[in-house]
């Protein structure tokens, strides 16, 4: 084989994730209630959007959690393979990675952002601003204007988005056809004139938009740098499309780290009382009284000095930065589950209270038995929205962490690492703003789409606002 595949710790969570939810969705779909709620959350426009948007950035983090090494040759029977560890999302977005300026260029610019002091054959100084070596390549050759180039490939992005939404809306109408029992025609007329429950015309006019938007950003960044280049030259859109995965991956994972701990020890609280709820209310707040980032960035420090010690542990550069984003993912997810657990210990008091748990009491069922039957099925709802919400608070806090220095390895690409090496290029003049915007305008989209999607799992798992 050309590769050698090389599966990180977080590659192998990611996809077990992936596999949970598929599993997770199979047993909602055979449970008429949750899947009751679950189609209500699909009749909500904000909703399907919103979780379009989601599955758009998981697509993206997934492709960039399949990790290989390439061949460099074979000598004695050895292989010897690259130090180097690439993903799919690399060879996709080839040569986005390898196409490094020198330093500074503005979005679709042809030059860099600084002069350069030139020596004429005359022997006359003059400043000049250098030609990008990997922007506007084609211009010459096809002898065009960079505007004429950009409307072109503009054009053919529309028509081919214009092609794959028509797939997209005969799909859409071939659905709607077989599930009401229609024709066609009938069927696409509802979805044009917006007479269904399910928004089919507003998801696909913006699943038109997203299909436009991803054609272009595509086609023009393979001529062009269109969110510019960093102080060491690598293409932001690049690095933005590759701190997707650590955003999901902290966002993710530590929820899942945190959610058995608040589940299981605030259920345990709320319902046994005594000396159990004395017990886990002294836990969580003794944690709680402790300063989170004290916590995080003597973890942090102690990882390093294992890893500074024990380098014959990690072969390369990756793995090592893998570790600690591991490492931080299960430091926030032990220091957040408190929250959750007041929460839903607060929620287990009401209901243990109510008659049909008394009523399953008096009959001698076990009291697990009634956790399981009766308490959390009906604590799922907040289990849920905390969730969704604790995800887009962790993505923030990510980027938070990284600045003030405790957060992921400085090698790994993330939204944090490109706001803190921006941080200082602000003060400069001409100001360099592009990094940090590029970095803001993909973590408050997903973050966006978190919480609207949270919204309407809300709506829809709430008891409280169904009734």
């Amino acid at each position: 084989m050309p590769f050698k595949l090389v599966i990180l710790w977080t590659d192998g969570l990611m996809y077990l994730l992936v596999v949970s939810l598929v599993f997770f969705l199979i047993w909602s779909l055979r449970r008429l209630h949750i899947r009751r709620a679950w189609r209500q959350v699909m009749c909500n426009g904000f909703g399907v959007i919103s979780l379009g948007i989601i599955l758009l950035y998981l697509s993206v983090g997934l492709m960039d959690s399949i990790h290989f090494r390439l061949l460099l040759d074979t000598q004695n029977g050895t292989k010897h393979y690259s130090v180097q560890m690439e993903s799919l999302l690399d060879l996709a977005l080839s040569p986005l990675g390898e196409d490094e300026e020198k330093t500074y260029s503005a979005p679709f610019a042809l030059t860099l952002y600084s002069q350069e002091t030139q020596i004429k054959p005359d022997g006359v100084h003059s400043r000049i601003y250098p030609k990008l070596k990997f922007s506007g390549q084609d211009l010459l050759k096809e002898n065009k204007t960079k505007g004429q180039d950009i409307v072109s490939r503009i054009i053919d992005s529309f028509l081919w988005a214009f092609f794959l939404w028509s797939m997209g809306l005969i799909v859409a109408t071939y659905i709607k056809a077989r599930l009401n029992a229609t024709s066609w025609i009938v069927a696409f007329k509802c979805i044009a004139k917006g007479y269904s429950k399910v928004p089919w015309r507003l998801t696909l006019v913006v699943f038109g938009l997203l299909l436009f938007i991803i054609m272009a950003a595509l086609n023009l960044a393979q001529e062009y740098h269109i969110l510019g280049t960093n102080k060491v030259g690598q293409d932001v859109f690049y690095l933005s499309l590759k701190s997707i995965r650590t955003g999901l991956i902290i966002g993710t994972l530590t929820t899942l780290i945190m959610l058995p701990f608040a589940l299981f020890l605030g259920t345990m609280a709320g319902y046994f009382r005594g000396i159990v709820d004395d017990v886990i209310q002294y836990l969580y707040t003794t944690l709680s009284s402790i300063p989170g980032v004290l916590l995080i960035a003597a973890a942090i420090l102690s990882l390093q000095i294992f890893i500074s010690n024990h380098p014959h542990y990690f072969a390369t550069m990756t793995e090592r930065a893998d570790i600690r984003l591991l490492a931080l993912c299960i430091i926030l997810g032990i220091t957040s589950w408190t929250g959750l657990c007041r929460v839903l210990r607060g929620e287990t008091l009401k209901l243990r209270e109510i008659e049909y748990v008394q009523a399953a009491t008096a009959l001698g069922v076990g009291r697990f038995k009634i956790i399981r039957q009766h308490l959390l099925p009906n604590i799922m709802h907040l289990v849920v929205i905390a969730v969704v919400l604790d995800f887009s608070m962790l993505v923030l806090a990510e980027a938070v962490l990284t600045y003030v220095g405790v957060g992921v390895d400085p090698t790994t690409m993330s939204w944090g690492n490109m706001i803190n090496s921006a941080r200082l290029e602000l003060a400069r003049e001409p100001v360099v703003w592009w990094p940090l915007m590029a970095a803001f305008g993909f973590m408050f989209t997903l973050v966006l789409a978190a919480n609207l999607f949270s919204d309407a799992v809300r709506d829809a798992f709430d008891p409280r606002i169904k009734g």
